[in-house]
Parts: C-alpha cells; structure tokens; sequence
C-alpha cells in the first residue's frame, strides 16, 4: 500500500496560525475607535475581544486571558480606574500589562492609572501608527 501523499488541507494551517495568534482585550466604549484599532490588530494578525463597558472587560479579561489589555479610563459602568486595580490585584490576571488608552491625559489622572497598576499610558486621540508600534513591543511581534 502507497502512503497517502497528499499535501496538508488548508484548514491545517489555518488551525496552526489561530493557535499561535497573540490576544488582545480591547476595552473600549466609542464604537469608532474600537472598530478602528480592532481593524488594525486584526491586519496584524492579533485576535481581538472587544468589551464596551468595564464590567464586561473584567469578565472577558478572565475569561480570555490575553497577552495584552487595551484599556480606555472613561467607560460605563465601571471605571477603567476600577477595571485596572480589579484585573491587576486578581490572581487570574494580574500579570497581563495594561496599557491606557484615554483622553484623561493630565498628569493626575496618568499618575492614577499607574497606581492602579497600567504599564503604560497612551494618550488620546492617538496617532494609529505610533499607538500600534507600542501595542507590537507589548506583544513582542
């Protein structure tokens, strides 16, 4: 009997790509700004859960377990403040870094984030390129 020499189904390296696929949590109320940054991750091959509120991005967060947390500071019904200390003083979570995204850019409120735990903060509106060359060193891609 012949071995079966027939190359691998596409659908093998399909599997192959998505497991190897960086995640990121995108926690973020405006639809726009999500759309547009979800858009950008995904050409880079990031997979991407989106939350709009901070209740549901402390739940998709522990759920997910992603390599990177993108996190906007004004959200409804919980602070991104809050959601921060939340995922950074949960066992689960706590060694995911956070990065900021926000248009609270003083120093008080930067000086806020990092004491709830962020590891970085970017201030809003961001250049999409700059923002996605920081997102890639977090990533390590």
């Amino acid at each position: 009997m012949r071995a079966n020499t027939r190359p691998p189904c596409a659908c093998t390296k399909t599997i192959v790509k998505k497991f190897n696929m960086k995640k990121v949590v995108l926690i973020e109320d405006s639809k726009v700004l999500g759309q547009a940054l979800s858009g950008a991750l995904k050409v880079e091959g990031v997979e991407v859960f989106w939350a709009e509120n901070g209740v549901a991005g402390v739940s998709l967060a522990k759920q997910v377990k992603p390599d990177l947390i993108l996190l906007d500071l004004m959200l409804p019904k919980l602070s991104g403040f809050d959601v921060c200390k939340l995922l950074k003083t949960d066992n689960a979570t706590w060694r995911i870094p956070i990065v900021i995204m926000s248009t609270l850019s003083d120093p008080e409120s930067r000086d806020r984030a990092m004491e709830a735990g962020a590891d970085h903060f970017i201030p809003k509106p961001y250049d999409l390129a700059s923002t996605m060359a920081e997102i890639k060193k977090h990533l390590k891609l």
